[in-house]
Parts: structure tokens; sequence; C-alpha cells
């Protein structure tokens, strides 16, 4: 048997689309079929140059896949058998360094991935973008029975980033509650998943401000729970920054979740936030450019703003049993997927970074 995977060769070069043998399953690992495998961000970035990645190599961290191959004694060890449907976590924390012993592994000094592994010796597909891939049982997280899995795989790395930046919020001392008044910037997945997320916890009114118009995902950020999607393209700055700076009483909004990745998002949201208010950024993952900022606002505001670039397994955990409890979004959820096979890579790549899809993923 041989399985395809979409090969990196390079910053702005073409995936090569090349199959490779499927080998036997090495000890502690689990072999997983490719059930889908979002492209993320990130790896739009590192196809651009902007994240520094050497190939040849096979990318993505968003597996969603059918456990197929292990040894089943243990397997079971970690709650999993053959036929379990399962995320592929790619992060491995050093457990030693200071992060990771206050308890925020996510951040770890000494990082490393599972899937940093030459494609040149067996089992060779590590990565997310290939029909097989290995992982070792310690990074598998067992979807719960029940769950549509393409529709996990859409919010498979969006989900569990909201809520690791949620977790840091909390533990600076954050509620998020019904008399809060949330901003959301940015209308792609972590972004529509946030909106998501705040509706659910019922934040008292959940706003979304993106740079263009664009009609079906502001009816999709509406289904999904926004009060109203604002538009720079048709609303404009100013009149955005005022009607949001109205809020609790001319104070401004109390939270503000920046999604977008754009940096002119950012003094944006400086300025719609209350005294005290919270900002939360996960969404700026590359050197897009520098951005003008008036750090008196940080200080005059008192404002608490909390960056948050990775997650942990407790929070892929914490987003597959909020989608369990929550089985009527996966139909909303899976309209946000459009789905490509393997060979079809760059053109997926092609329309994911013209704006063309919410979310791409690819499939066998």
């Amino acid at each position: 048997m041989k399985a395809k995977a979409a090969v990196f060769v390079g910053a702005e070069k073409p995936f090569e689309v090349r199959e490779f043998p499927v080998a036997e399953t090495p000890s502690g690992y689990g072999k997983s079929e490719l059930i889908a495998s979002g492209v993320c961000g990130t790896d739009i970035h590192i196809h651009r140059g902007k994240l520094p990645v050497e190939g040849p190599t096979v990318i993505g961290h968003e597996f969603v896949g059918r456990l197929v191959g292990c040894d089943e004694s243990e397997a079971e060890k970690y709650g999993l058998k053959k036929g379990d449907n399962v995320i592929a976590d790619i992060a491995t924390p050093c457990g030693e360094c200071l992060l990771c012993k206050n308890g925020d592994d996510a951040n770890c000094v000494n990082m490393k991935e599972t899937s940093g592994v030459s494609i040149d010796k067996p089992p060779y597909l590590y990565g997310g973008y290939a029909e097989i891939n290995y992982t070792p049982l310690t990074n598998l997280i067992k979807i719960p029975d029940g769950l549509d899995p393409r529709a996990v795989a859409v919010f498979a790395c969006p989900g569990p980033t909201v809520f690791h930046s949620i977790s840091l919020a909390k533990r600076a001392g954050v509620d998020i509650d019904e008399n809060t008044v949330a901003v959301v910037q940015g209308l792609g997945p972590v972004g529509l998943f946030a909106v998501t997320y705040l509706k659910a916890v019922k934040a008292k009114k959940v706003y979304v401000i993106t740079a263009r118009d664009n009609k079906n995902r502001e009816e999709l950020a509406e289904k999904l729970g926004a009060d109203k999607v604002f538009s720079i393209e048709k609303d404009g700055t100013d009149s955005i920054i005022n009607a949001l700076q109205a809020e609790n009483s001319g104070l401004g909004v109390d939270l503000c979740i920046e999604a977008s990745g754009a940096p002119a998002a950012v003094p944006v949201g400086l300025e719609i936030l209350r005294n005290r208010g919270v900002y939360l950024i996960p969404g700026q993952y590359s050197d897009s450019g520098a951005v003008s900022v008036r750090p008196e606002i940080i200080t005059f505001k008192a404002l608490h703003i909390i960056g948050s670039s990775q997650y942990s397994f407790c929070d892929v955990r914490a987003y597959l049993e909020f989608m369990k409890e929550r089985p009527e979004l996966t139909d909303t959820v899976l309209k946000l997927g459009t789905f490509y096979h393997i060979s079809d890579v760059n053109k997926a790549f092609e329309d994911a970074k013209a704006g063309k899809n919410i979310k791409t993923l690819l499939i066998k």
C-alpha cells in the first residue's frame, strides 16, 4: 500500500504530491487514516516564508483521522482503540522548564513537535497533510463518539486556540459572564469560534469587526451568535470606534479578542476598550509589519493585554467537550469548511490565500 502526502519544499514553491509506502506502526505510535486536515493560518505563513520551516517536509498540525494501527494494549493505556476518531496534537512540551512547571506547558520554551521527523525514514508520514499519519499515542486525543469528525476538524486548531486564550484570561482573574460586552476582530476560523464561544457563555453582547463587507460571513457570524457585524469597508473605522466606545454608558467594551492577524486591528482594539478592559491577542501569529499605537491609552485606561500563541491538550479536550454539548452546531460548522483532496493541495492554498474560504481542509 501507498499513501499520498503534500510535501512542502520551500517558501512560495508549489507543494509536491508524493506517494510513500504505508509502513508498520512503530511501538508507542498510532497509525491513522485521514478524515480531514485543516489548513491553518500558520501554514499559510509558513508557505509565504514568514515562519521558518525547512523542506522537504510534511506540514500540517490539524490532522483528524481514524485510528487503524497500534499496539492495542499500549493504546488502551491512553483510552484509545482501533476505530476511534482522533485528533493528532503535534506539541511535545519538555515538562521541565519554568512554564511547564507552572502549569503552562503551551508556552514551553523547549517545545518540540511530533511532526519534526525526516520524511526519508520510515514511517515517513508524521505531518498532517497526508492520507496516513503516525503520531505517538501520547499525542492522540479521542473524539467523543457521536461527534462528526469533519465538523470537529473545522475548528480543530481555532477552538483550542480560543479556549487557551480564555484560560489565560481566567488565570489573570478575568471572568466572562452575562454582563460582558465583547468584540471579536476578524471573521476567520478563530474569530468565528470566538463568537460561538462568547454566545455559549451568554456574553451580554457580541460584536464583530471585519475589514471587508462579506454578506455570507456576516450571516454565519449572526447565526453563531453575533449581535452585529461592523465592516471597516462599509462603516469606516471612526464610525465603528465611536459606536463601540458608546457601550457601557460611554466607557467602551469590556473585552476584545483579536483574531484577524491584521496589525492595523490592534490600535482599534485599544481604542474601543473601557478602563480596565481586557484585550486577548491570539491572532498576530507572524511578522506582518509594524503598526503605530498610542501607548498612553494602555496606561490611562489601565488595560489588561494578554497574548496567547499555543494551546495545551486540556484545551483540545475542552473544545471537544464544548462541541459534544452542542450538537446543534454541527450543520452550521460544516458549512464553514471547504474540502479539497490531497492531490489538489496547491489549489487549496491558492484559494485560502485569496480568502475564498472560511476554513480550508484537505481530505483523501
